[in-house]
């Protein structure tokens, strides 16, 4: 089967996803800019989960020009990605009413490491279904920051128990590591 109904099923989730996440965000009650300082933690956790959001929804749409087919593993391999990245609404608004305490922190980072742990078996199911000629394995090659993320990630879940702000330090160097485009995949989508 072609990829096309899984990559709308995938474009309306993470649509939802991001429209739930934005309004979690409040209003403040008062009228002056003094008022917008109470929001600062929420705001702050809605731009990264919604870079998050971005940065997975431009690698899907890069890893599906790649691929060929799917099949029903890859349907459900697909299915356990948007399983992990709709509960980022929950952990964002967790970790930023806290004021980005020391569980919600950590909950947050073990939601980014089981949506990258999905997106890794994604990618493992499209390559065992195309053999060893796939695309995506091609384009993929060592796949270091597909396998630095994860660590990192393990990494903070635990430091957001010393502090939250080296988690969340964490937490944002990935996203920043994952914000510069992806040469290898861009290169293989060009040919």
């Amino acid at each position: 089967m072609s990829t096309g109904r899984l990559e709308a099923f995938t474009d309306a989730v993470i649509a939802i996803v991001i429209t739930i996440l934005v309004l979690e965000l409040e209003v403040p009650n008062e009228p002056d800019l003094a008022a917008l300082g109470d929001v600062v933690p929420v705001f702050l956790t809605y731009v990264l989960s919604f870079v998050y959001l971005g940065i997975y929804w431009s690698n899907h749409h890069h890893m599906m020009v790649l691929t060929q087919r799917v099949n029903g593993r890859i349907l459900w391999a697909n299915l356990h990605l948007l399983f992990w990245l709709s509960l980022v609404p929950f952990t964002t608004a967790w970790m930023g009413e806290t004021d980005f305490a020391e569980s919600p922190t950590a909950v947050y980072g073990a939601d980014l490491l089981l949506a990258a742990i999905a997106y890794f078996i994604l990618q493992t199911a499209i390559i065992a279904e195309e053999g060893p000629d796939s695309g995506l394995r091609a384009a993929l090659g060592r796949d270091l920051k597909g396998k630095v993320s994860p660590l990192l990630y393990l990494a903070a879940i635990p430091l957001a128990f010393v502090s939250p702000w080296i988690a969340l330090g964490v937490y944002v160097f990935v996203a920043l590591m994952w914000l510069v485009p992806d040469r290898r995949i861009e290169s293989a989508v060009r040919r």
